[in-house]
């Protein structure tokens, strides 16, 4: 009687199925004997001597009240009916809910819609492989061949518009060309596996490694778009699976990519015979679950009792979840729950008996392992007497953090705009995982169109008042925020509709350009930013408010960053729980202020690190009482603050802007001559983005190290573009290249493509640099070109780039002149008006 509590629980609850198939008609050609086996063909003979097959079969029979032999039951299926089974079935296996892969081809199967007569709710799945394959056999609209290029679009377009009808998607790469997913595919290789998979034929059948890993890669990055969880085969199947290429061990490449540490990836199948490699994998990894299906029922008792307990042996309770993975019958629904309530209540009733839990506590790992971690993983809405839970149990999920809902009140939404200020909407948290997270929240179009002096839409941009588009929160930016412990903020996307990108979105420029830096020379530009602003303290001057600098100290000063240690203090921990990594800080030369570098990663990422860093910079300092300010020149007899960005050109995991060898000229390879030589080519116009205000150009003067002239050097501080050799890179090598004419008023992901445009102009155009400028570029007056002066010089040169227009896009390029032109009319009628930009950047 010591357990009763603790059976009586798991056996009252109604359970959530993560993962299961289609019900077929008892007329479909799917044999009834398939749906207990993995077996098929001649070995199918044998499975009736199976342990799992005999008692499965048994129970069944008992179920119905019939002798225990297979003719027995189906001709007791055969006169009850598919209706009449199904009922019985779904009502003794106490299923609340089914989430249905419906991308195994089973002859006459029933809709998504169908099952829906049985259980209240009914998710979907959607396999990855079967679409692809579903494109493939398919025609092209003009009838020409398939294209890596047409069958990518096709391919993401459809996964975006049902994004939001699915609750998960699935891939079962195990089944075709194994788990060691390749997360550098490269476009070469995946254009001729796509070429050797059509001159198969049709029906397609994609078994190409290559192209199996260019489509997970891309499903992956649906997924983490739509913040979707990503279900993957492991372990054991049918006889088309090597068993060997489905050990869940593989997948660390894949798991140790930072790109998609956001994405939640659940192994399928308890991984079986690899569970406790797949206990190890959810130990270390949060973005890993498992779910035990498959190996329950289709194991003897033994096995699915040794196979749940070596999932528990490390995984969080948290992470570990039911699944019938019932396929065809519904007998396969009623003795995967069935059977998973034995095993269960088993696994946790010895782990009390060891003392590993508590009677309480094993309760509590039964509605998580049953209901609750499903509930959260694929934010299921369904209501809590539905399945026994109290709203209390039912916290939803937070990627990064494991604070419940109820302490979590508001979520801001934020987004940077084309004068590069931050921006936000806040939503309360209940609408935010209601309404928002799937739909968005509306914004005008004039969005991009607002200057930093005026919050309305500047003529010429081609935007205004009329038109709405949907911010669409990127799930994996969200974050707890550090300051504010009861509130939670997301980075935005801009979209026309759920999504449809709209084109005038920084975010969706900045991952336009880079896909063609991958497609075209695959390669990814990795970017590193170092923040100067200035800390300023409010005084009272004769009955007005003025903000000074905190302090005179000298550049690096070990006093002066004495005084202020307790506020980086605070700072660098904000970051490092937002995942921002800091490398360095130090006093700089102006009065007041104060240099921080960050650690550098792929340039999406950068830039949206970017923006967490000066929200948490401005956030903390305003909680001190100080104001912190990123404004090009503050003071215009001081020295002026950049953020400075570090590049290098990666591929395949390796950076390769570095030379090979020592004869290569300037320590630099060829691709990354190519592209700095083609940033420094349009730097004119690349400083309309990354120098957006009249004041950036108070900023770039000679003799400040901010980089007036169009010249690059080796360690040439005063040069725009300096060639770095950091501690670790052998002498006469460089690993990246800096760029000085960057400050904290560009918007960074608009600054990002305008460089990474460029790049590619140069990487197609072959172009070589000049030779390097090793002395102060101002002394070397009439020899060296002048960068603009003003935003009216490298607006100029905007307007005659075609090369950044067709990159970037032309109506963006239209809408940013437009945002420039106003910049440029407003502080030039109003010239003290540059003092209030502290109160905006």
């Amino acid at each position: 009687m010591v357990f009763a509590e603790l059976r009586e629980a798991i056996e009252k609850m109604k359970v959530v199925d993560s993962h299961a198939h289609s019900i077929v008609p008892l007329d479909s050609s799917f044999a009834f004997i398939n749906s207990l086996s993995e077996a098929t063909g001649d070995a199918l003979s044998l499975a009736p001597y199976s342990l799992s097959f005999k008692r499965n079969l048994r129970e069944i029979a008992e179920f119905y009240g019939t002798e225990s032999s297979l003719d027995a039951v189906e001709q007791y299926r055969r006169l009850s009916g598919l209706q009449s089974i199904s009922s019985k079935c779904f009502k003794a296996a106490g299923i609340s809910t089914i989430l249905i892969d419906d991308g195994l081809k089973l002859d006459k199967k029933h809709d998504i819609q169908w099952h829906k007569n049985f259980v209240p709710f009914v998710g979907r799945i959607l396999r990855i492989e079967s679409l692809a394959e579903e494109i493939l056999n398919g025609e092209m609209p003009d009838g020409s061949t398939w294209t890596l290029d047409a069958f990518t679009e096709t391919f993401l377009k459809s996964l975006r518009s049902v994004a939001n009808e699915i609750v998960g998607l699935k891939s079962i790469a195990a089944y075709r060309s194994g788990l060691e997913i390749n997360p550098h595919v490269t476009r070469e290789d995946a254009e001729i596996g796509l070429s050797e998979v059509l001159q198969r034929g049709k029906p397609v059948r994609i078994t190409n490694k290559s192209l199996i890993d260019h489509i997970f890669i891309h499903g992956l990055e649906v997924a983490l778009q739509f913040d979707l969880p990503l279900q993957i085969h492991t372990g054991f199947g049918d006889k088309d699976l090597d068993l060997r290429l489905a050990n869940p061990l593989h997948l660390r490449t894949l798991l140790e990519d930072k790109r998609f540490s956001g994405c939640r990836i659940v192994l399928l199948h308890a991984s079986y015979p690899f569970s406790k490699e797949a206990s190890y994998l959810a130990s270390i990894y949060p973005q890993v679950y498992l779910d035990f299906g498959l190996a329950i029922p289709k194991l003897s008792f033994h096995g699915m009792i040794s196979s749940v307990k070596e999932l528990l042996e490390l995984a969080p309770i948290k992470k570990v979840m039911f699944s019938t993975d019932a396929v065809a019958t519904p007998e396969t629904y009623y003795l995967g729950a069935k059977r998973a309530r034995e095993v269960v209540f088993s696994v946790l009733r010895d782990s009390c008996i060891d003392h590993d839990l508590l009677i309480t506590e094993a309760i509590e790992a039964s509605k998580d392992i049953f209901a609750r971690t499903a509930i959260q993983l694929y934010k299921i809405n369904i209501g809590e007497e539905l399945v026994g839970l109290k709203a209390s149990d039912s916290p939803s999920y937070v990627i990064g953090t494991n604070v419940p809902e109820h302490s979590v009140s508001l979520v801001r939404i934020l987004w940077a705009d084309a004068s590069g200020q931050h921006r936000c909407r806040v939503v309360p948290k209940k609408r935010f995982n209601d309404v928002v997270r799937k739909n968005g929240v509306g914004l005008t179009f004039a969005c991009m169109a607002m200057s930093s002096a005026v919050d309305g839409p500047a003529d010429e941009t081609n935007l205004t008042g009329t038109g709405e588009i949907r911010l669409m929160p990127d799930l994996s930016t969200w974050r707890e925020i550090p300051w504010k412990k009861q509130e939670e903020m997301v980075l935005a996307d801009m979209h026309l509709k759920p999504g449809d990108a709209w084109e005038y979105c920084p975010r969706e420029a900045l991952r336009r350009v880079s896909k063609v830096l991958k497609d075209e020379f695959n390669l990814v530009m990795n970017a590193g930013f170092e923040n100067e602003f200035y800390l300023l303290k409010k005084l009272e001057r004769e009955g007005k408010e003025e903000w000074v600098p905190i302090d005179s100290k000298p550049y690096c000063s070990s006093s002066g960053f004495d005084a202020i240690s307790t506020l980086f203090q605070e700072i660098v921990a904000a970051l490092n729980s937002l995942n921002v990594a800091v490398e360095q800080m130090h006093a700089e030369a102006g009065n007041g202020q104060y240099e921080m570098a960050l650690g550098y990663t792929a340039c999406t990422y950068a830039a949206d690190n970017l923006i967490f860093t000066r929200e948490v910079v401005r956030a903390i300092a305003n909680k001190h009482g100080l104001l912190a300010t990123f404004v090009p020149k503050y003071a215009l007899d001081d020295i002026g603050s950049g953020s400075h960005v570090h590049l290098s050109l990666w591929q395949n995991g390796q950076n390769v802007f570095q030379a090979s060898d020592a004869s290569s000229q300037h320590g630099m390879s060829k691709v990354g001559e190519e592209f700095m030589a083609g940033v420094l080519d349009h730097l004119p116009s690349i400083l309309a983005f990354t120098a957006p205000l009249p004041n950036s150009y108070d900023r770039i003067q000679p003799n400040t190290w901010s980089g007036a002239y169009q010249c690059w050097g080796k360690e040439n501080r005063e040069a725009p573009l300096r060639t770095a050799c950091p501690p670790g890179i052998p002498n006469g090598f460089v690993s990246n290249f800096e760029i000085k004419s960057f400050d904290g008023c560009a918007n960074p992901h608009l600054g990002l493509a305008a460089i990474i445009a460029a790049g590619i102009d140069g990487l197609r155009r072959h172009l070589h640099l000049p030779q390097p400028i090793d002395a102060n570029p101002a002394t070397l007056e009439g020899k060296l070109s002048r960068l603009p002066k003003s935003l009216s010089e490298s607006l100029e040169a905007l307007q005659k780039d075609n090369v950044l227009k067709e990159l970037i896009g032309e109506k963006l390029v239209v809408a940013i002149t437009g945002v420039r032109k106003a910049e440029i009319e407003y502080y030039s009628k109003n010239k003290e008006a540059y003092k209030q930009l502290i109160h905006r950047y």
